[in-house]
Order: C-alpha cells, then structure tokens, then sequence
C-alpha cells in the first residue's frame, strides 16, 4: 500500500474513531483497583488438530480482521481511540463469523530506550499474551506481529547490527511467552516495513534493488530460525512471512525469497489497498485524485489481475497466502454500495484462490468495540456468503 506517502497516508487516513466498551474482561485475568492484573483460571481451550498444514490452516481460518490502531499505538492500547479490550470484545468477532484476529504490536512501545537488550515490558507481554489467550478460547485462530514499533525499521541499512539486534532480542522473548500456545497462534515476521527506500526507490529505480530485497530476505529466514529453536510448540508452529512492503507486484518479484523452513510451515502476507485513490485517499492528492466509486470494469480486471498473479506466484507452488490487511479507509466520503462491493469482492476473489482475506479494522470503523458487533449487517452477510466456497 505503497505511494509515495501512502504509508503514513493509511496510519493518518484509518487512525482515531472513538467508540468504548461496556463489560468485563472475561476469563484470563481481572483488573483490581490499582490497574494491576491478577490470574484466573483460563477458560477450556478448544482441541485443535496439530496435523493441519499450513495451507489447510489458512483454509480453515476463512474470515479475518484486524485489531489495529491498539496494541500498536503510541502511548497504550487506548491512545488511538481503542476502549480497554475485553474479552467480549473478542468474543463479538467469533460471533460476528471471523475465523482469525490479527494482533499488531508495537513492542518497544514503553521499552527503556537505554536498555540495550531491548526488553519488551512486562505489562505489555502479558497484556498480549491475555488477548491472545482470548481469541483462541473463543476459537479463533491469532496472528500476532511485529507493527510497525516506532519507526525503528527505517535504520537497518545504516544500523543493521543494532537493528539485527533488535528484532532479534523481541522474538525471542515473544517466542520464549508464547511457546505454549497451540497451533491457533500464528506469528508474523514484521508488517509493511520490510522494503527501504534508502536502499531502493520503486518508482525512481534508484539504488541498489538486490540489497533491499536481501535484508528482507535475510530478516525473514532470521524469524524463522529464532522461532524454529524457541521451543515448545514453536517448533511446528505455523509462521508468516512478510512480503516486500506487503505490495503484490513486489512480493512476486523473483528477489523475493521465502525463508527456508525444516517444518514446511510458512505462508505469505501481502496487503491490499489498490486501487489506493479508493481505499485510502480522503481528497485529492498530489500522486492522485480521490476516487469515490468502485466496481467498473477496469477495476474489477485490476483486482482479479493482482489476484491470479499472487496465486501463481505462491499458490500454486504450494506457498499459502493471507491477505493480511485491506480495507476502505475514510468511508464517509466513498459511496456505501462500491465500499460493499470493494470488500465482498475482495473476500470472494481472495477466498476462490485459496487466500485467506483479513480486513484492516480500527475501533468504530466496521466493528463497534461498544455493542461488540459489526456495525454494517449487510456488508458482513456479503462477506460470508463471498466466503462461503473456501
């Protein structure tokens, strides 16, 4: 969801919609008066079948969403306008017929900046790891990553050592708390961040294109490695591999490597925000103008184009496919039936490839944190029957 400032263009686009949520936080743990956690006994796990491959585990995960704008916002879960999440919260999505919850995290988020072990905090561990522990009780499968974390990425080429680092030190303390948890919990190795512009320029083709695609590569068969020999369940766990800036057209270049993996058990994720004068334009641009329809032939081609060619590309070889992030920001200002459209489309064309389709959500947007229901019954019907066929 890469043009020119289109980044920080989904961030400020999709960013602060204000909504809280009424309830208690269910099994896991309880708040006291000072705000510090105490543990309860946790609700039964569903059994899980640890057999699945990966691509019968993204088959199975069938409708996803996002929790964004939460675990990954500067200042705590509540600073972007998310309520405190409950396990009501989670339990709506399971309700609503979301198969999988993607967590992204800021894990440096409160990280002392003169540690240079670079420990997660605690609060922030634990706190995840509840979610976590949410979603698979009520039978979801949980994506948890590594979310853009402060802009720190930016540095790797200048500072890959302390970057390398870094990234490091946090898996392996996510893979050391979470080694436990069954197959339902998939990592991801990163976001859209892996792709550096200081190294290489897309659309100018300046510098040097083989040592960016390189980091990335090199990054990606790091995460696996340090999960790989984590223990527990981490040794069969089903991984997540970033594409190059989860752009389609980069992730299918032959630079692009997947990982080398002993277990077999990597797919991809790739996001879709195309096209972006649509899905995440509020006005008129500088590198376009804002597009308020979607659905004419033109598009639908371009959509079932990226489509068939991350299916050939991965699919086809065996490599699963999730598509992690997409959406229609700033709804207000498109018109309702192409958002409709844009999304079942998307569910119906990633779900008849084989794909798994997660939609970006931040709090208000298509699901109320306050009622713990998707808030458009139309849209979310069309989404299940586009899904229905997986």
């Amino acid at each position: 969801m890469k043009k020119k400032t289109a980044l920080i263009s989904l961030a400020l686009a999709c960013l602060m919609t204000f909504s809280a949520c009424e309830g208690q936080s269910g099994n896991g743990s309880v708040t006291d008066g000072s705000g510090a956690q105490t543990e309860q006994t946790p609700a039964p796990v569903p059994e899980f079948n640890e057999s699945l491959t990966t691509a019968e585990v993204v088959k199975d995960m069938g409708l996803g969403i996002n929790l964004g704008n939460t675990m990954e916002a500067i200042g705590g879960e509540t600073a972007w306008g998310s309520p405190k999440i409950t396990k009501e919260i989670i339990k709506g999505y399971a309700d609503s017929g979301f198969g999988v919850l993607r967590i992204p995290v800021a894990w440096s988020n409160k990280m002392d900046k003169n540690d240079k072990e670079y420990t997660i905090d605690k609060d922030l561990m634990a706190r995840v790891k509840e979610i976590t522990q949410w979603t698979v009780e009520c039978g979801m499968y949980a994506i948890v990553n590594i979310h853009w974390d402060n802009g720190w990425w930016s540095e790797f080429p200048k500072d890959k050592e302390n970057c390398m680092k870094k990234y490091t030190r946090i898996w392996e303390q996510i893979t050391g708390e979470f080694k436990d948890f069954n197959g339902r919990v998939m990592f991801e190795s990163l976001n859209e961040e892996g792709g550096w512009e200081s190294l290489w320029n897309r659309y100018s083709q300046q510098g040097d294109k083989e040592a960016s695609y390189g980091l990335l590569n090199e990054i990606n068969q790091k995460f696996v490695d340090i999960v790989r020999s984590s223990g527990g369940n981490n040794k069969t766990r089903h991984l997540l591999i970033a594409g190059y800036n989860t752009d389609i057209d980069l992730t299918c270049d032959e630079l692009f490597k997947m990982p080398d993996d002993s277990e077999k058990r990597c797919a991809v994720s790739v996001h879709y925000y195309t096209p972006s004068t649509f899905c995440i334009l509020k006005e008129d641009a500088d590198w376009g103008k804002l597009q308020k329809t979607w659905g004419s032939e033109k598009d639908v081609k371009e959509l079932t184009k990226n489509m068939d060619k991350m299916k050939e590309s991965f699919v086809d070889k065996g490599i699963p496919v999730i598509i992690g992030e997409f959406s229609v920001c700033e709804k207000k200002v498109k018109e309702l039936d192409s958002v409709r459209l844009f999304i079942t489309s998307v569910v119906k064309e990633a779900t008849a490839r084989g794909m798994c389709p997660v939609l970006w959500d931040i709090t208000g947007d298509y699901y109320n944190r306050n009622t713990c229901q998707f808030i458009d019954g139309e849209l979310l019907q069309g989404m299940k029957d586009a899904n229905a066929n997986k």
